[in-house]
């Protein structure tokens, strides 16, 4: 029960947490925009220390997430299907772990703890980060696989049908295989909004970690502009709850 009300405690703080990773983002993205600018230097620089003051101030909502993530954990592996239940249970001691990291890093940044290697820390961090958007994505590809398996089942009933109603006659009934494919993607994921919602924020997740580690490397303003993208969806989850994947 005290885990639980932990829990609930930490939720209230998600909000927070989203308007200020949507700050630092925005200010990420902007600074990238106008840093060539030589009558914006001074905006730069405020809005790179602004960016700075967001993500210090969300490594304090975060302290309580390690918590958080283990309850998640502990909830998923109680799923009764095989794929999600790995995937996502995988995926929240990930971000225990990634958690863990943080506050070591917080430690550091706050004075308690000078002498702590960042660099080290920040890149378990980023590998914990990273692993667990990989585990969310194959959950999320997961729920597209049996839905594809699901339009494809009903697309052979209908041609079957068909032949049986033409005689064997084909008459444009079949379609290119890439085409379909992508038009049964954009059919599923219009049909499923927490879905996509979910599978737009992971990928958008990927840009920062897919950088530091050195795997593809981009840029600030792409980083910026996922990172804002990513925070407004999460923005969106938590003020409408029917829109959030359910875990």
């Amino acid at each position: 029960r005290a885990m639980e009300g932990f829990v609930d405690f930490t939720n209230r703080c998600q909000g927070r947490d989203q308007l200020y990773r949507a700050t630092q983002f925005t200010c990420m993205l902007l600074s990238y925009l106008i840093e060539n600018k030589t009558d914006k230097k001074k905006l730069v620089t405020k809005l790179k220390q602004l960016e700075s003051s967001m993500s210090s101030g969300r490594k304090m909502f975060r302290l309580g997430n390690m918590v958080h993530a283990l309850v998640a954990a502990r909830k998923s592996a109680e799923l009764p299907e095989v794929v999600p239940r790995l995937c996502l249970t995988a995926s929240h001691l990930s971000r225990a772990l990634y958690f863990v990291c943080d506050a070591v890093l917080w430690l550091r940044s706050v004075g308690i703890q000078p002498h702590i290697d960042r660099p080290k820390w920040h890149h378990w961090a980023t590998k914990c980060y990273y692993c667990s958007l990989l585990l969310n994505l194959a959950r999320d590809w997961y729920e597209i696989s049996w839905r594809l398996e699901e339009a494809a089942l009903e697309e052979k009933i209908k041609e079957s049908c068909f032949l049986k109603e033409h005689n064997g006659g084909l008459n444009g009934v079949k379609s290119d295989g890439l085409q379909s494919f992508l038009h049964q993607l954009f059919q599923i994921l219009k049909r499923n909004p927490p879905l996509l919602l979910d599978l737009v924020k992971n990928l958008c997740d990927l840009s920062g970690p897919l950088d530091t580690l050195g795997i593809y490397k981009t840029n600030a303003g792409v980083i910026g502009f996922c990172g804002l993208l990513s925070s407004l969806v999460g923005i969106l989850t938590l003020a409408s709850p029917h829109l959030k994947l359910k875990q």
